[in-house]
C-alpha cells in the first residue's frame, strides 16, 4: 500500500521513514513549497533589539530564522517536538517545546516568562495557524510577528501522484496543515481523481486539518488527539496494523 504524504519536502523525511518501517510505501507529494523571505536579515535586525525569547510554530520558522541569524543565544520556546528538534540542530543552546498547538505554546510561555522582562518575537510565515499574538497580547506580552518565509501552494499534483491516485494504488494520505488539505482538495478535483480519493483513508494532524478535508468524500477520515507526528502515527497504526 502506498501514502501520501504531504508535507512540504524538508519536512518530509522523517514521516517517510516512519511508513517505511511500518511496511508502507510513502508517495512524496509536497502541497507547499517554502520560500524564504530574501530580506529575512534586515528584517530581524531591529526586531531582536531587547527581546526576551524566539517564538516558533514551525520547523520552517527556525530554518528560517537560523539563514537570517546568529542570535542562537535567545531562548526558543517550540509549538512541538519537530520545531524543537530543528532548533537544536540549529544551535539554538536553550530549547524548549510546548509539545502541542499554539495553544499549549501561549500556556508554556505564559509559565516560564515574565511579560515585564521584554517582548518575544515570533519567526514565521505569511500563514499561520491560530493567533499567537493575539493569545498572548491578552496575557500582557508583547509580540513582534517578523515573517521569514512564505508557502507558495502547488498549482497541479505532480505527474508521479496524480497516476498513482489515478490507478488506485494509495490508500492512505497523511496531511499536517489545513492548507495543505485544502490544497490537494482543490487540485484533486481539477485532475478529475475526486472518485478516487472515497477509497482513501486520511489522518489528520488537527481538527483544523481534518474539517479542510471535508467538502470532499474519503472511505473515512482520522484525526491525531495531539497535533505532533507521534499522536498522528499511533492513529495510523491503529488504522493499518503491524
Amino acid at each position: 500500500m502506498k501514502a501520501l504524504v504531504t508535507r512540504p519536502a524538508d519536512n518530509a523525511a522523517p514521516v517517510a521513514d516512519a511508513l517505511r518501517a511500518r511496511g508502507i510505501e510513502p508517495l512524496l507529494a509536497p502541497l507547499l513549497e517554502i520560500e524564504p523571505e530574501p530580506d529575512g536579515a534586515v528584517r530581524l535586525r531591529g526586531a531582536l533589539a531587547g527581546v526576551q525569547a524566539v517564538l516558533f510554530t514551525s520547523a520552517n520558522g527556525v530554518r528560517a530564522f537560523a539563514q537570517a541569524s546568529d542570535r542562537f543565544e535567545l531562548p526558543a520556546y517550540c509549538v512541538g517536538d519537530a520545531s524543537a528538534a530543528m532548533a537544536r540542530i540549529a544551535g539554538f543552546r536553550v530549547v524548549v517545546s510546548a509539545a502541542g498547538d499554539v495553544t499549549d505554546l501561549v500556556a508554556l510561555v505564559a509559565s516560564r516568562l515574565a511579560p515585564n522582562n521584554g517582548p518575544l518575537l515570533h519567526a514565521g510565515g505569511r500563514d499561520t495557524a491560530g493567533d499567537l499574538e493575539a493569545l498572548l497580547a491578552a496575557k500582557s506580552y508583547g509580540v513582534r510577528h517578523v515573517v521569514l518565509y512564505r508557502a507558495v501552494a502547488a498549482q497541479a499534483l505532480a505527474p508521479e501522484v496524480a497516476a498513482a491516485l489515478r490507478r488506485g494504488e494509495v490508500g492512505l494520505a497523511l496531511f499536517f496543515s489545513p492548507r495543505s488539505a485544502e490544497t490537494f482538495v482543490r487540485l484533486a478535483r481539477q485532475a478529475g481523481l475526486a472518485e478516487q480519493c472515497k477509497d482513501m483513508v486520511t489522518v489528520a494532524l488537527s481538527g483544523n486539518v481534518a474539517a479542510a478535508l471535508s467538502s470532499m468524500q474519503w472511505r473515512a477520515v482520522a484525526t491525531a488527539p495531539m497535533p505532533n507526528l507521534p499522536s498522528l502515527l499511533a492513529v495510523l497504526d491503529e488504522i493499518v496494523p503491524a
